[in-house]
């Protein structure tokens, strides 16, 4: 636990005191006194309290990072900029066990997650960053060339865009806070960073974290805490901010694409999924099904990237409901502290009543519940936010169940007839963001893989998620990439120069 020394109100990263706003390098409060409780989803107890920003500290926010940007040479520091980032992995890490029991408590995230992209995967990616910009090209000559009669020498350069809005959601808090936060002062911006007022508490221990432990600059990175969706939404419309990250739900990305149109600002959004997992006649249905069920299990189902959608042979589809089921039944839900345990409880009451509204509209449509449909019970389900995990057959892609991204633990199967219909089955919907495929076969695994529209896709169970890994998806899944080279891109301009040569 650290505290500050220098006569402002202390601050410390016990998860038991008020998370503070972070402001031009000071950690401090809500200008109104306000502060919000934040809920334990796997108790439904109070963790602690998040200063309750009002528009007034997004606006002082905005204008600490864009002076950090406009005054300083933050963004033509390479060298120091790894040395940050650095510094900030080596900070979150001295922390590692604070964070992942904050990370448990805050967001229902079970423990063995906490070691890869919950955690400590993203922490550990900030290296990957730093060396990026090391071993970055931020200048490439393109010779001499004559036009009209003058001889020029070009270059072009690639900068900074320069103040970035970030807007995160609460299902993989460290995972998003950090690929928006890393590729953004890596390539040279300052950031205003607005979590979900589902998990604050996360976002408030980085602020801490880098203010108290790193040489980051004031107002290089600020963090926004607020129960009020309106203040994320001063940083699509003002004009100061020059870029606006998000991840999240669809609906919301378009009203910031229509906020965002009147500045011009840029936009990276990563939106929502409904993933096929698509299994050929000559896969292996057992371990396919499995790993579809615990892929859609992963985390309650909360993952815009999770297959959610089994589309399998049809005359193979009462075999594979079998498969399915057996396999929803081995991740039922467990205390998330609890090191084994696979499925924790949704985010919030809100939240379960939205999946348990879904599973009910199944049954409306004509579906059948082959497994789960409720809550679970027994000792420890007394209090908390749980679902089971339910697997819904007999409807076909028509069906909102299929169409429609329902961030929860439910899977739906579908039966195929035959390759090209299950790669008609994949594309028939408003997203592309992931998939799987599974096949022996290479030449028609191949020609599956490059029909399905979408923005990553695992065969036979490999995993493409790394920092390395640019991720984001096709249609409705969102604009741009983010993490791997790509990711980083995303945050940088280019200027092209001559000179008489």
């Amino acid at each position: 636990m650290s505290t500050q020394t220098d006569g402002r109100s202390p601050v410390t990263t016990s998860i038991t005191d008020t998370a503070p706003l972070l402001i031009g390098g000071e950690l401090r409060q809500s200008t109104s006194g306000a502060t919000f409780d934040v809920l334990n989803p796997a108790t439904e107890e109070v963790l602690g309290s998040a200063a309750d920003a009002t528009s007034e500290d997004m606006a002082a926010a905005i204008a600490a990072a864009r002076a950090a940007f406009d005054t300083t040479d933050w963004s033509t520091d390479h060298t120091f900029r790894a040395t940050c980032l650095r510094q900030l992995r080596d900070a979150l890490q001295s922390h590692t066990e604070e964070l992942r029991a904050l990370t448990i408590a805050e967001v229902g995230a079970p423990h063995m997650f906490t070691t890869g992209p919950q955690l400590e995967g993203p922490v550990a990616d900030l290296g990957w960053l730093a060396d990026l910009v090391e071993a970055y090209q931020w200048t490439e000559d393109l010779g001499e060339s004559e036009i009209m009669g003058v001889r020029s020498h070009r270059t072009t350069r690639r900068e900074a865009i320069g103040v970035v809005g970030a807007i995160t959601p609460w299902n993989f808090p460290n995972q998003i806070n950090l690929a928006k936060i890393g590729p953004a002062l890596a390539a040279g911006c300052t950031v205003v960073l607005k979590p979900a007022p589902d998990t604050p508490l996360i976002a408030a221990a980085v602020a801490r974290i880098a203010a108290e432990e790193t040489d980051l600059p004031a107002g290089v990175l600020n963090v926004i805490s607020s129960s009020d969706h309106g203040i994320g939404a001063q940083l699509t419309t003002d004009p100061r901010v020059d870029l606006v990250s998000f991840t999240g739900s669809t609906s919301t990305g378009k009203k910031i694409m229509v906020a965002a149109a009147e500045s011009l600002k840029k936009v990276f959004l990563e939106l929502g999924g409904k993933s096929a997992s698509v299994v050929l006649d000559d896969a292996d249905l057992g371990t396919a099904c499995f790993m579809t069920a615990l892929n859609t299990c992963t985390h309650a189902g909360q993952g815009c990237a999770l297959t959610t959608r089994l589309v399998v042979p049809r005359e193979k589809y009462a075999e594979a409901i079998e498969a399915a089921k057996g396999a929803m039944a081995s991740f039922a839900p467990t205390d998330p502290t609890d090191p084994g345990a696979f499925c924790g409880p949704v985010i919030s009451a809100v939240q379960r009543e939205r999946i348990e509204g879904y599973i009910e509209l199944a049954r409306a449509e004509g579906g059948t519940i082959e497994i789960g449909g409720g809550r679970p019970t027994g000792e420890g389900f007394g209090r908390g936010f749980w679902v089971e995990p339910t697997l819904i057959s007999e409807l076909d892609n028509s069906a909102r169940v299929a169409r429609e991204e329902i961030f929860g633990p439910v899977l739906v199967i579908i039966p195929h007839d035959g390759d090209e219909d299950a790669i008609r089955i994949a594309n028939d919907s408003p997203y592309g963001l992931s998939g799987a495929v599974w096949g022996t076969d290479p030449e028609r695994v191949e020609k599956v893989v490059a029909g399905i529209r979408t923005g990553t896709l695992g065969v036979n169970g490999g995993q493409w998620y790394g920092a390395d890994v640019p991720f984001g998806g096709y249609k409705q899944s969102g604009i741009g990439r983010e993490m791997g080279r790509e990711g980083f891109e995303e945050y940088l301009e280019i200027k092209s120069v001559a000179t008489p040569a």
